[in-house]
C-alpha cells in the first residue's frame, strides 16, 4: 500500500474548502485530475473519505479520523523539506574539524572568522590534536575535515595541499645563537633540545632528517604541546624547532625565532577527508574557503 504526498495534499485541500472547485484552485489541479487523485487515495485506503451530494460535500467518519493524521503528515513533510533545505543553504548544520595545534592557533581563527560571518548558524567543533590524531579522527569519521602534514598515499583518505611549512629554530632571548640570522641544525643540536613526544610527526621528521644527514640527535625534554615547548624555551630550558606558522605565537611567549638551514626541513600542510564519503554542504564550503585562503582564485 502506497500513499503519496500529492494524494494527502489533495485530500486536505478538499476537506478544508469542502469544494472540489476551490480545492483545484488551491493545489493547481484540474477537476478531473483531482477527482482521480482522491479516488486513488480512497481505493488505497479501502473506503470513501467524503460524502457527496448535489449541494454539499462532507467527510465520512473515516475521513474525519484521517484528516488530523493527513495534516500532521503534511506538516512533517514541510518541516523535513525545510530542514534539508536549510542544511544545503547553510542556514543550519554542524561541522567538525581536526587540526594540528599550530594550525588551529595561527591560521584557523581567521578562516573561521570569515566563515562565521557568512554562516552564523553553523555549529562548529574544533579538535586541536597532534598530526596523528588528525588522521585517525578523520579516518574514523569523527570529523569531516582534518588539517595535517601530508600523510602520503592512502586508499581511504584524500589530501589537498594548502601550503608548504618549514621548521624554524626556537631560542631563549639571551642565547648565543640568537645573534645569528640563520642557524644550522648541527649548531642548534649542540644545546638541550625540546620537542614533542613520539609518535609526533614533528619529532619523527626531525629525527629521520638528522639521521640521513649524520647529525647527532638527542632530546632533553619531550612534551605534548608546542605551547609548552615555547614557554620552556622562553624560560631558558633549552632550544627547539617548530613549524614556521608558530612564529608569531612563540615570539609573544618571549622566544626568539630564526630560519633553520643545512638541511632545510619542509613539509606540505593540507586538508584531508574520507574518499568514499560525500562531504556535507557545511564541510564543502569550509574546504572551499580554506583553499581560497591559501590559494586565492583557485576555486
Amino acid at each position: 500500500m502506497s500513499i503519496t504526498i500529492k494524494q494527502i495534499s489533495a485530500f486536505v485541500a478538499v476537506a478544508r474548502s469542502k469544494s472540489f472547485v476551490e480545492a483545484c484552485e488551491r493545489i493547481h489541479l484540474s477537476q478531473p485530475a483531482l477527482s482521480i487523485t482522491i479516488k486513488n487515495l480512497e481505493d488505497t485506503l479501502g473506503g470513501t473519505l467524503f460524502t457527496r451530494s448535489t449541494r454539499t460535500l462532507g467527510l465520512t467518519p473515516e475521513g474525519e479520523a484521517f484528516l488530523p493524521v493527513a495534516r500532521r503528515l503534511l506538516n512533517d513533510c514541510e518541516l523535513a523539506v525545510t530542514d534539508i533545505s536549510n542544511l544545503f543553504s547553510l542556514k543550519r548544520g554542524k561541522l567538525s574539524i581536526a587540526a594540528m595545534p599550530f594550525f588551529a592557533g595561527s591560521y584557523l581563527p581567521n578562516i573561521l572568522l570569515k566563515y562565521q560571518s557568512l554562516y552564523p548558524d553553523i555549529n562548529i567543533s574544533i579538535h586541536d590534536v597532534v598530526n596523528e590524531g588528525v588522521i585517525e579522527s578523520t579516518r574514523a569519521g569523527r570529523v569531516e575535515l582534518g588539517v595535517c602534514f601530508d600523510p602520503g598515499e592512502h586508499e581511504d583518505i584524500q589530501f589537498d595541499a594548502l601550503f608548504t611549512e618549514q621548521y624554524i629554530a626556537l631560542l631563549p632571548t639571551n642565547h648565543i645563537l640568537a645573534k645569528k640570522k640563520a642557524i644550522r641544525w648541527d649548531n642548534l643540536l649542540e644545546y638541550p633540545f625540546l620537542t614533542l613526544q613520539q609518535p609526533s610527526s614533528l619529532h619523527r621528521d626531525i629525527k629521520k632528517t638528522m639521521q640521513e644527514n649524520d647529525i647527532n640527535f638527542s632530546v632533553y625534554i619531550e612534551t605534548h604541546q608546542i605551547t609548552t615547548i615555547g614557554r620552556m624555551v622562553s624560560l631558558g630550558l633549552g632550544v627547539s624547532a617548530v613549524p614556521e606558522s608558530c612564529k608569531e605565537q612563540m615570539i609573544e611567549m618571549g622566544a626568539v625565532c630564526r630560519p633553520l638551514t643545512c638541511p632545510v626541513i619542509s613539509k606540505k600542510v593540507g586538508l584531508i577527508y574520507r574518499r568514499r564519503y560525500a562531504l556535507s554542504a557545511a564541510a564543502t564550503e569550509m574546504k572551499r574557503q580554506m583553499i581560497d585562503y591559501f590559494n586565492p582564485g583557485v576555486n
